[in-house]
């Protein structure tokens, strides 16, 4: 028997993955805040000694694809990683997010040589900026979106760097939160660590090298696989957003697939160069859609890894908004952006596997953030939280209701959560009803939520779309319904918000977000007597 035979290679393999998984339970169960403790928006990854991915948990996609090329670059940026180190980064143009998201990286020794990375990013409530939650909804320049964190080292050797720990707290509004979500992420680097040690000591240290670039090539041969079922040529589709937060203009995404039997290529060639708003997403981002739309049309089943992609070839025009560039402000490029780049891949998957591909979901993240000083303490708060929608009518079914779809699956903050955690209460939570697209599988309904400042006076940003166009159905099937923000004041009168953009609430006033419905699949089958 060889080392790694078939199965000892599934063996390391699911070893690999529910480590992933543990180090994902570690940071929810000790993290401070509720967007991490209650709302899981944190994911952790495994990577090789080159900086390659390969496991996951089935943590936040958005994150899961963009840490795929993000830690070799942070990397690349430091000396060599010695044992106790642990590397600190959120500058989207390294590590491929949006500054909320903070990266913690550290690398696994044994006997002296290192084997491994582990790897675990969290949404933290609040980095600074010209907003509370450090997500503006009219934000220009990266400069207004928060605190930017280059790749440098929190821990040296073992030793935290108490500078880089003070510069990072002094920075935000809600300090103590964001050191205990570190510390939650700093946990489950540690747990990564000592189940990778003990993998060690089953297969020793050549014999798990050699277990994780198998892992990688046996991935690619069942990507190759799945390749070569597809039928072959070229497939194109085109969707927009409703606007980037600055102008009114619709921005365009385009793409051609192109399928062969041993290679799948994307070209975003036409898609619209980079905006004054903050839709742009940086190259990470779009990758990280790209990805997660891969495994829908192939297998939901491929081990989620670098070697799924390596007959992948993903091409971006020069000053795209797509591979936005510094100053580039880029926030609600992970929000909202990533879910119309998956919408447009999969509408062009549509033409491969019809019978494979949902009609469009709300193809939105709702983001919400309130931010101002709570009257029961008198200290500043945070509430970041995205809000799910109607899924799209699927080839079998229905689409589900009041969920989150493609690239993010994150849960609800609990009412009582949320009231007791913030000075906020929740007026309405409930189904949009009506809001699905019809067709012979009805989209799913969207959500209502309606949340009032208590005795106080906040600040509201909101980054959503579809707004304008509603998620588009498939085969005859309807789109499904817009969705819509507004404002009620205390007299009970109604105005209308944009999809993005920041405003203040008023005490005793409530914001409300009416979430679309997903699109219809197939026509409605006429009824016959």
């Amino acid at each position: 028997m060889t080392m790694f035979d078939p199965i000892r290679l599934e063996v390391l393999r699911n070893a690999l993955e529910a480590t992933a998984q543990e180090m994902g339970v570690v940071l929810k169960c000790t993290a401070f805040s509720p967007n991490i403790k209650e709302r899981m928006d944190a994911s952790c990854a495994i990577f090789n000694a080159n900086a390659e991915l390969v496991a996951q948990a089935e943590h936040v996609p958005v994150h899961l694809g963009s840490m795929l090329r993000a830690v070799a670059p942070t990397l690349a940026q430091l000396p060599p990683l010695k044992e106790g180190d642990v590397v600190i980064v959120n500058d989207p143009f390294v590590a491929g997010a949006h500054l909320p998201d903070i990266t913690l990286i550290a690398p696994v020794f044994a006997a002296g040589e290192l084997v491994a990375h582990v790897a675990s990013r969290a949404h933290h409530s609040d980095v600074g900026g010209m907003e509370p939650g450090s997500m503006p909804g009219s934000s220009t320049e990266i400069f207004q979106e928060g605190l930017i964190i280059p790749p440098v080292l929190l821990y040296d050797g073992g030793a935290e760097q108490a500078g880089i720990m003070r510069m990072v707290l002094a920075n935000v509004r809600t300090p103590e939160e964001r050191r205990g979500d570190l510390n939650a992420q700093l946990a489950a680097l540690r747990i990564g660590e000592t189940r990778l040690q003990e993998m060690v000591g089953r297969f020793g240290v050549d014999g798990l090298k050699q277990g994780l670039s198998a892992i990688l090539d046996y991935s690619e041969r069942r990507m190759l696989k799945r390749l070569a079922e597809l039928p072959p040529g070229r497939y194109e589709a085109e969707d927009w957003l409703d606007d980037d937060g600055s102008s009114p203009e619709k921005v365009l995404i385009r793409v051609a697939v192109d399928v062969a039997p041993d290679r799948l290529v994307f070209d975003f060639a036409g898609t619209a160069p980079q905006r004054r708003g903050n839709v742009n997403a940086v190259k990470p981002m779009t990758h990280s859609a790209v990805f997660y739309a891969i495994k829908i049309l192939t297998d939901a089943t491929l081990p989620p890894n670098a070697g799924v992609l390596r007959p992948v070839e993903i091409h971006i025009p020069q000053g795209c908004f797509l591979d936005a560039q510094p100053p580039a402000a880029v926030c609600a490029g992970n929000t909202e952006t990533t879910q119309r780049v998956a919408d447009t891949v999969l509408r062009a998957f549509a033409l491969i596997a019809p019978d494979r591909i949902a009609a469009a979901s709300q193809g939105t993240m709702n983001l919400i953030g309130i931010g101002g000083r709570d009257p029961r303490s008198g200290r500043p708060y945070t509430y970041i939280e995205t809000i799910g929608g109607g899924q799209g009518g699927r080839p079998y079914g229905a689409g589900m209701h009041g969920v989150h779809a493609n690239m993010s699956n994150t849960l609800n903050t609990p009412i009582e959560a949320l009231e007791i955690s913030y000075p906020l209460r929740i007026e309405r939570y409930e189904l949009r009803q009506g809001s699905g697209g019809t067709g012979h599988h009805a989209g799913g309904e969207g959500l209502i939520r309606a949340i009032t400042a208590v005795d106080h006076e906040a600040r509201v940003s909101l980054q959503s779309d579809r707004r304008i166009t509603g998620p588009y159905g498939l085969h005859g099937g309807d789109a499904g319904a817009t969705g819509q923000n507004s404002v009620i004041d205390a007299a009970g009168i109604a105005t209308p918000l944009a999809g993005k953009g920041s405003v203040t609430l008023s005490s005793g006033e409530t914001v409300v977000v009416e979430t679309p419905g997903g699109g219809g699949w197939g026509r409605v089958p006429v009824q016959i007597e």
